[in-house]
């Protein structure tokens, strides 16, 4: 079942609250997730040489604490036929504290955006949006991103080439 962004905002508040302790085996066992999340218990077991209910013990922790907040396969967008990768910046027509509020809830409504950033400065939102082709970015535009109540303005850039792309976080620690 899809985690909802309610769940996601409110397991990251509770990290952001209490942090919790990570070692160096907790990075370690981390990092070889973030690269092949397939990696069973037993490899990992055998490759850091702890037991296994050792290993398995620190990954049921460090789901409860939210440090995994959990378990996906990256899917190539272009083999799905979802061609276009766009960054599109949303300005609010005024920032009342119910239009800040209420654009959140109604992107999470849309498949095309993967992400959504909410800035300071000049542009209030930032979406990551994947789309099949100009044809469908259009109708994303303006059948639905500008009929939103209290969109003022877009600004759109279509990316040309993906020159990084990666959902591994760096995990070792600053010197």
């Amino acid at each position: 079942m899809p985690r909802t962004q309610s769940s996601t905002s409110a397991r990251q508040a509770t990290v952001k609250r209490r942090r919790p302790l990570v070692d160096e085996l907790d990075r370690r066992l981390l990092t070889a997730l973030q690269d092949g999340g397939r990696t069973t218990n037993a490899e990992l077991a055998r490759r850091y040489r702890v037991t296994g209910p050792g290993i398995q013990k620190r990954l049921k922790r460090l789901e409860q604490d939210g440090v995994i907040q959990r378990y996906t396969a990256l899917v190539n967008r272009e083999a799905i036929g979802l061609d276009l990768l766009c960054f599109v910046e949303v300005m609010l027509a005024h920032h009342r504290a119910a239009s800040v509020r209420q654009f959140p809830q109604r992107v999470e409504a849309l498949p095309e955006v993967l992400e959504c950033y909410y800035l300071t400065g000049e542009v209030d939102y930032l979406l990551k949006v994947v789309v099949a082709n100009h044809d469908h970015l259009e109708r994303l535009l303006f059948d639905k991103l500008m009929k939103m109540a209290g969109v003022d303005r877009v600004r759109t850039s279509i990316v040309l080439k993906e020159v990084k792309a990666t959902t591994s976080l760096p995990l070792t620690l600053p010197e």
